[in-house]
Formats: C-alpha cells, sequence, structure tokens
C-alpha cells in the first residue's frame, strides 16, 4: 500500500479554506482540541464551526456545523491525518451559555488507512461525537469523547478513539 505523505494535508485543507473565504466566516468560530488517541498517541484539532439555533423545536437547542483538521502524529513515520466535517446537536442545560452536552454523526477523510498498528481498510470514516462543555470568558471549554470507525464498510474495521480537551473562541 501506497502511505500518503503529510503535504498531500493541503488538499484535506481546502474545504476549510473555502469556509474561511466565505461571508459566512465572518460569524465562524475557531477551534482547538489537544488529546490522545486510545493507544495513547497525541491527537490535535484545528477548525471552524457555527453554531445555528433551533428554537423553533426547543430554546435549549442548537445544531453545530464544523469543519477542520485532525493530526496524529505517530511513531516511525505512522503519521495521519484527516479532514472533518462534523454536525452536531447541542443542548443547553441552563439556558444560551450554560453547560451543554453534544452528540453527532460525521465524516472524516483519512491520509492513509493505517495509524499506529491499526488498519482502518478505508480512508472514509465515520466520526461518532459525545461532548460536554462550559463557557470559560468569551470562548467554551469542553471535553470530548470521538469515535472513528468504517461501521464495516470494508475488513477489517479497526477503529479508533480520541479523547480530548477542546476551547472555542469567536473569531
Amino acid at each position: 500500500m501506497r502511505r500518503r505523505s503529510l503535504h498531500h494535508l493541503a488538499a484535506l485543507l481546502l474545504p476549510s479554506l473555502l469556509l474561511l473565504g466565505s461571508p459566512a466566516a465572518s460569524s465562524a468560530d475557531g477551534y482547538i482540541t489537544l488529546g490522545a488517541t486510545s493507544e495513547g498517541q497525541p491527537a490535535l484539532s484545528l477548525g471552524l464551526d457555527r453554531t445555528f439555533g433551533l428554537g423553533y423545536w426547543h430554546p435549549q437547542l442548537e445544531l453545530r456545523l464544523g469543519s477542520g483538521i485532525l493530526l496524529l502524529p505517530g511513531d516511525d513515520g505512522d503519521d495521519n491525518a484527516a479532514w472533518t466535517l462534523t454536525p452536531a446537536l447541542r443542548w443547553s442545560f441552563a439556558g444560551e451559555r450554560g453547560i451543554f452536552a453534544e452528540a453527532g454523526i460525521g465524516a472524516a477523510l483519512f491520509l492513509n488507512t493505517r495509524h499506529e498498528g491499526r488498519n482502518l481498510s478505508t480512508a472514509f470514516q465515520f466520526e461518532d461525537r459525545l461532548a460536554v462543555g462550559m463557557p470559560v470568558g468569551s470562548g467554551e471549554l469542553s471535553a470530548s469523547l470521538i469515535h472513528y470507525s468504517n461501521a464495516g464498510i470494508k475488513r477489517p474495521n479497526d477503529g479508533f478513539e480520541t479523547f480530548a480537551v477542546g476551547y472555542r473562541h469567536p473569531l
């Protein structure tokens, strides 16, 4: 199997750059998360997202749409990276600026189908996300658990998880 190098990451950045250049980006938020995979390897995410109110369903419900890059440095040149697209439903427990919980199913497109001994089989992976957070200053702090898997599209399906702490800030 031919491994793609991190210089191909530029191609994965294109969707996020398009989002940055759009008029909607003026109300976008930037985020960064730092954490580890289920194998104990570091994980870093950088991206943009927007939150849309869903008050017609419930005043405490929102939709968060995010797009970014997941960087997974590995041992012995086993690096990987992915472009992620993450929709999530957010429930604010104490009103608009209170503690919140998020859940969503998105997608990730990985550069390589192997990472730290795991065979992902496909570059396309589903991204299942659970997070909790709270406001901090003008931004918000969150803790998340994200599972990546191809849902059995191709075997083997050696998915993995990331556990991370993140900060989101209005741009």
